[in-house]
């Protein structure tokens, strides 16, 4: 029987919500997310440079927050803007809708021009007509996290007239191989912690293989190195799309993103780095239309969504050339959140597995290589295993992505120009054309 999480089918996000629109209700939240430049500027690029979408149209705010993308749509020519709020923030919202239409308001433009309405965009209290544009921030870490995209294409499908608008209409998921030792020697660090047999007086060890679970399977949020990459993102460097206007909830909910990479570098794969970009196409069937595209990519600018990391236990040996296969397995879990499953294989020999199928945990897999080395299994099963080790190197884990411990340790800088591969573990092959071919020698 499958072991995989269980809330594709019916996911629930009730345990979760006071806590969650609780850390949404406060300003010095909303304030970190307003004095994300590069967040909020592309937003109001998107809809003043599209205001064929807004001039005259009934628009709808998915999750409002501070309202900051309303007040937007409203200085674009929204003939109104319904603002659908779950937390407290919506009385901030009202409070400040208010203050328009008082004597010499400085925000007199949104007077009678925005309704605030506290609730969930599912909830039956919402009344509000069909839109001509339904416009929201429901992005979280690589995309998905805090499963608020799934309230965005609610709105889709309850709201928005035919033929309507979304801001943003797509996003698209990246992921690449990363090394980076200090890293990995931190999160070691942490776990040996536990591997103290006289810790006053007692013996911890026992708890060492958990400890190692626990520190490995928490995501790594924060921005890292670009040149810490062992290959470029994903196949083509097309990512994975996540089209909104047509998107499914079942497609959201449990979603396969395959692997196929070739390394550029030799050198230690510590694990796979994900980010995303956003589109905003704005209305595709006008000439008027400017497209609009934000990337939150490690060479991009900073944005407060960063990067994200998923660390192996243990690294994976590459080679300049060699093709990297695999697949990322997310499917939603009951903390707002999803349940990430990653499989890659190095080289041309061994078959992936089925991501649908059960996952073996590390302290399973230990009790296992702990079992055979007694000689408490069978050797039939020890002689396959050292055939199949030798055919290819695979490595597979799981992650709560909400799970998230953070590493602020990069911060560029202008020695960066400095960097060289080699600083970073990473080996460029002696000839370049023939290693891309799959041929590494030294001359």
């Amino acid at each position: 029987m499958s072991t995989q999480p269980s809330f594709a089918d019916n996911p629930s996000n009730e345990s979760r919500d006071p806590a969650y629109f609780g850390y949404y209700a406060m300003l010095q939240h909303q304030q970190n997310m307003l004095q994300d430049t590069v967040r909020t500027s592309t937003y109001r690029n998107a809809i003043l440079l599209n205001t064929e979408c807004f001039e005259d149209k009934l628009v709808m705010d998915v999750g409002a927050g501070s309202g900051i993308l309303s007040y937007f749509a409203v200085q674009a020519g929204a003939k109104k803007v319904y603002a659908v709020e779950a937390s407290d923030m919506a009385l901030k919202m009202k409070k400040l809708v208010k203050a328009a239409s008082l004597p010499n308001a400085k925000n007199e433009f949104l007077k009678d021009r925005v309704e605030v309405i506290q609730a969930k965009i599912e909830d039956s209290s919402v009344k509000a007509p069909k839109v001509d544009t339904i416009i929201s921030e429901p992005i979280g870490v690589l995309l998905v996290h805090e499963r608020m995209i799934e309230s965005f294409i609610y709105a889709r499908d309850t709201f928005l007239k035919p033929g309507g608008h979304l801001f943003p209409n797509k996003g698209t998921m990246y992921l690449a191989p990363f090394t980076d030792a200090l890293l990995f020697t931190e999160t070691m660090g942490k776990a040996r912690f536990w591997e103290q047999t006289t810790f006053h007086g007692v013996d911890l060890s026992p708890l060492y293989p958990d400890a190692k679970a626990e520190m490995f399977g928490m995501p790594v949020v924060g921005h890292f190195d670009p040149k810490s990459l062992l290959a470029t993102p994903t196949s083509d460097a097309e990512g994975y799309e996540m089209d909104f206007s047509t998107i499914t909830m079942k497609a959201l909910r449990d979603f396969v993103v395959p692997i196929s990479w070739k390394a550029q570098y030799t050198g230690l794969m510590h694990g796979v780095a994900g980010w995303f970009d956003l589109l905003f196409s704005g209305n595709a069937e006008s000439e008027a239309s400017q497209p609009v595209e934000m990337s939150t990519g490690p060479s991009a600018e900073k944005t407060h969504w960063q990067q994200v990391r998923f660390m192996f236990r243990e690294p994976l040996a590459v080679n300049a050339g060699q093709v990297i296969r695999g697949w990322m397995h997310c499917v939603v879990n009951d903390m707002r959140s999803y349940t990430v499953d990653i499989e890659v294989i190095a080289g041309p020999y061994g078959e992936l597995s089925d991501p649908n199928q059960p996952f073996e945990p590390l302290l399973e897999q230990q009790a296992k290589r702990h079992a055979r080395a007694t000689g408490e299994a069978e050797g039939e099963d020890e002689e396959e295993e050292e055939e199949d080790d030798l055919q290819f190197s695979r490595r597979r884990g799981r992650w709560e992505l909400h799970e998230q411990s953070y590493n602020y340790s990069y911060t560029g800088s202008a020695n960066d120009m400095l960097t060289k591969p080699e600083h970073l573990c990473m080996y460029e092959p002696e000839n370049v054309d023939d290693a891309y071919g799959g041929i590494t020698y030294t001359v």
